[in-house]
């Protein structure tokens, strides 16, 4: 939920989110209703020492849930990017311990992206519509968590746009964090934004959510569908894809009637919505068993023709069990169907919810499926690329200590078995092989057939000229992404992970804590 700017608001929070991290649960945040370091609360005398200071305390709350032996959890927290400390808030991980628990987005707008382009001034700002303006203050009107429409808020500093913009793109240069959410366009394609503002998402990133909004995420694993691998009849079964598919959302509807919710507003939230988000995982494997290349138009046609199968066949399913069961109950007929997403649906699929409703809010969303692909023979996690051929990966054993395993790519096994010591085939491609447009180009290729979002990692080469990088960005705006994710070796994050530690980041092959 929204974090109320006071003390007992703040720690009312940290309760609900060390409640649902007792029970498994990653949590997100968007820390923007605090008001900034040195800033006056006026009704006790002190001075506010700002959004990131409170971070820290929810890291070490997390870190002592953890150390009772629950689930490896992990945390989004979020910050606007016209927030006063949203400078602070983008070098908040460059210390190697800070924050290990919590991964890191700024929220980007559109107005933000003109300035940028523009190079124009970029207002930095918070709400005081409690305080009388001073002389010569500058007051603008915004929206803002915590209030119902738009409220007066004071300019606090002035900036150069492309300088914060440029310091958010170094940091991630350097220290692989804070990535960046496109929240104008997140909030603009969402299905209920008529009910609903979004400022956060879970901690991988892939569902956008509303004030204790919760994850129903599942992943159908392509490479078991694939017939005749690597032969030249090599094809996906569509048949039991369809079947798959339609099996997997009525059992993901079942589980919002079946959960039990750390928190009685994350029942209700869940249960007057029904989001869910059914992907895949094993793309990368499959291309492979196809004898398609990951970087290909022919790789990329395939991997549209699956995540458009999956899209569309999700929405009649929902359609044909909202006619069983009834819509969710925040169903408003013409809003939902004028929101951008639905207009852009066949026809058929718009007549369908008119005529019916729709069970669920949301259908599709792509996660890192990090856990779930080991259990399932070490598949490519979701659409990334496969990680390597073989590399350890950390498991904990009986004693509840962390080991490292040697593991194998499930596509890079089944070939050995069938061809022994043959040349690997050029299908047979690792994310570090890729440049990074290649990573870009598969993300937004499988977007517009993504309701919620796309947890999907970036990999960049330690060489990469920081002019070249600054492009990844700009790119994924312009190409439609709710977000960005860049990954580039460096000394902070390669220590963390090096050093053996439970709390993994986000773009290590050990992220998961959905």
């Amino acid at each position: 939920g929204t974090i109320p700017d006071s003390m007992d608001g703040i720690f009312d929070a940290l309760k609900e989110g060390a409640l649902t991290m007792q029970q498994g649960g990653g949590v997100g945040y968007d820390f923007s209703s605090l008001r900034p370091k040195g800033s006056a609360a006026h009704q006790v005398g002190t001075i506010s020492s700002g959004p990131v200071s409170f971070m820290h305390i929810w890291d070490r709350m997390c870190a002592t849930i953890l150390s009772t032996g629950a689930r490896r959890g992990a945390m989004m927290a979020t910050l606007r990017c016209d927030h006063p400390d949203i400078e602070a808030f983008i070098r908040a991980k460059h210390e190697s311990a800070a924050l290990r628990h919590f991964n890191l987005s700024v929220l980007v707008t559109d107005a933000f992206m003109e300035a940028v382009h523009a190079d124009a001034e970029w207002a930095l700002v918070f709400p005081c519509p409690e305080v009388p303006p001073g002389e010569g203050e500058v007051r603008v009107q915004k929206t803002w968590p915590g209030y119902d429409g738009p409220v007066d808020c004071r300019v606090v500093k002035t900036l150069s746009a492309r300088g914060l913009w440029q310091q958010i793109i170094e940091a991630n240069y350097e220290y692989a964090e804070p990535g960046v959410l496109f929240i104008d366009r997140i909030n603009r394609l969402n299905n209920t934004g008529y009910a609903e503002t979004i400022a956060a998402t879970n901690p991988c990133g892939e569902i956008p959510l509303p004030p204790y909004g919760a994850c129903d995420l599942g992943s159908i694993n392509l490479v078991k569908l694939i017939l005749s691998p690597f032969s030249e009849q090599a094809t996906l079964d569509w048949q039991r894809f369809d079947f798959l598919i339609r099996s997997a959302l009525r059992m993901m509807d079942n589980v919002i009637e079946v959960s039990h919710f750390p928190l009685q507003q994350q029942a209700e939230a869940a249960r007057d919505k029904r989001r869910i988000g059914l992907g895949v995982t094993g793309l990368a494997d499959a291309l492979i068993m196809l004898n398609l290349h990951y970087d290909s138009d022919e790789g990329r046609a395939m991997a549209v023709r699956i995540m458009q199968t999956l899209c569309f066949t999700a929405y009649q399913v929902s359609i044909d069990l909202a006619r069983e069961k009834g819509p969710f109950p925040a169903f408003v007929r013409e809003a939902y169907l004028h929101s951008p997403f639905i207009r852009q649906l066949p026809r058929a699929l718009q007549v369908g919810i008119h005529h019916h409703g729709i069970r669920n809010s949301h259908l599709v969303a792509i996660a890192p499926a990090g856990t779930i692909s080991l259990l399932a023979g070490n598949v490519s996690s979701g659409i990334e690329p496969v990680f390597d051929w073989s590399y350890p990966r950390r498991m904990i054993n009986d004693g509840n200590q962390f080991e490292s395993v040697a593991v194998e790519d499930y596509a890079y096994r089944v070939w050995r078995e069938m061809n022994a010591d043959a040349e690997l085939p050029a299908t047979f491609v690792r994310a570090h092989d890729l440049s990074p447009g290649a990573h870009l180009a598969m993300q937004a290729a499988l977007q517009p057939y993504v309701d919620n979002a796309i947890s999907k990692t970036i990999n960049v080469p330690e060489d990469y000229p920081l002019a070249q990088f600054e492009g990844i960005y700009a790119e994924a705006y312009e190409k439609g992404l709710k977000g960005c994710t860049t990954y580039r070796p460096n000394p902070v994050t390669g220590r963390v992970l090096e050093a053996g530690e439970s709390a993994s980041h986000c773009c290590s092959i050990e992220r998961e804590a959905d």
